[in-house]
């Protein structure tokens, strides 16, 4: 790695610390006076706690760490146990993804007026692409209506995470090797564009999306994967995986609202809620930008290594929990 980009990564890591640890102490010194600023005293949300979650799905859920894994975890620490209702917390952690939402539509306007033409019959490449996108998105509409109430029960935890956080760096080891060797010796990167797409291929990237409803494997991962093994070139995969995520997530966050709704209105204030969409939407759209020059000069190393850190720490936390 470039010592610019190390010094840029590491002042950005010290920022960020500094910035939430401000946070948190402005949030803990003394609650009774930040309840006087709070609209709804029953939140288990508050500002300073919704600042954090946008932070950290915005960064993450185009990455291929899990930003459902990561937000699960960091609720764990935010929890209070006075004031803190799981179910609502859970349900805001789809719905915050109205934000990455926003920034997927912004950054790829072009591409999204493309498949819309394309769905009128006025764009023969846009509708191509708008049926592979939808054809992709099938499995999940299918398979996630029906899974979610068990998902939420038994893998929003520790446990769970780590582990498939530890599973998928081994999954995308695997993958970037053979793409590296499928590549030697050639002067640029090799692979099909969104262009050559088929819908047996979209289908089938749709299925591996589905794993991704394990909490800690991200399906942004288990997407770039996929546009990996059927040959997509490194960047196209990733643009595949943001307009295939723009519908899933448009459907995972629009079934949270029509389904718990009363439940985060009940505990969550809309102040909060709507904050952490928009710090959400500003932090994807760098992280998207970042991600799409990143894998075409790098690959997928780095999040191997981030992944398996990350699930050591997980498990050591469970177990010393568990102790």
């Amino acid at each position: 790695m470039p010592s610019r980009q190390l010094i840029f990564i590491t002042l950005f890591f010290f920022h960020y610390a500094g910035l939430v640890g401000a946070i948190e102490k402005t949030a803990l010194v003394d609650r009774s006076e930040v309840q006087e600023y709070q609209p709804d005293s029953n939140s288990s949300m508050s500002f300073s706690d919704a600042f954090i979650y946008g932070i950290v799905e915005g960064v993450t859920e185009f990455l291929p760490i899990s930003s459902t894994g990561h937000l699960v975890v960091v609720s764990e620490f935010l929890s209070d146990n006075e004031n803190h209702n799981e179910e609502a917390i859970n349900a805001y952690l789809i719905v915050i993804q109205a934000g990455a939402i926003l920034a997927v539509t912004l950054l790829y306007r072009k591409e999204i007026w493309s498949m819309i033409l394309g769905l009128l019959g006025l764009d023969p490449r846009g509708k191509r692409l708008a049926f592979n996108v939808l054809v992709a998105f099938l499995p999940a509409a299918v398979l996630g209506p029906i899974l979610d109430d068990k998902i939420e029960e038994f893998l929003f935890g520790l446990l769970p995470i780590a582990i498939a956080l530890f599973l998928g760096a081994i999954l995308m080891y695997w993958v970037e090797k053979r793409k590296k060797a499928k590549d030697s010796g050639m002067i640029s990167e090799q692979g099909r564009t969104l262009d050559d797409l088929t819908l047996a291929q979209s289908l089938g990237i749709g299925f591996l999306q589905c794993f991704a409803m394990w909490p800690g494997t991200s399906r942004s991962m288990m997407t770039i994967v996929g546009g990996y093994l059927v040959g997509l070139q490194r960047k196209k995969a990733a643009e595949f995986s943001f307009l295939l995520g723009l519908v899933t997530l448009t459907a995972a966050a629009g079934y949270k609202l029509l389904t718990k709704w009363e439940v985060m209105e009940a505990n969550l204030s809309i102040g909060p809620i709507l904050f952490g969409c928009l710090v959400a939407g500003i932090s994807a759209a760098l992280s998207v930008f970042w991600l799409v020059g990143y894998l075409s000069r790098r690959g997928l190393g780095v999040f191997v290594w981030y992944r398996i850190v990350l699930s050591i720490v997980l498990f050591a936390f469970y177990f010393n929990s568990q102790s």
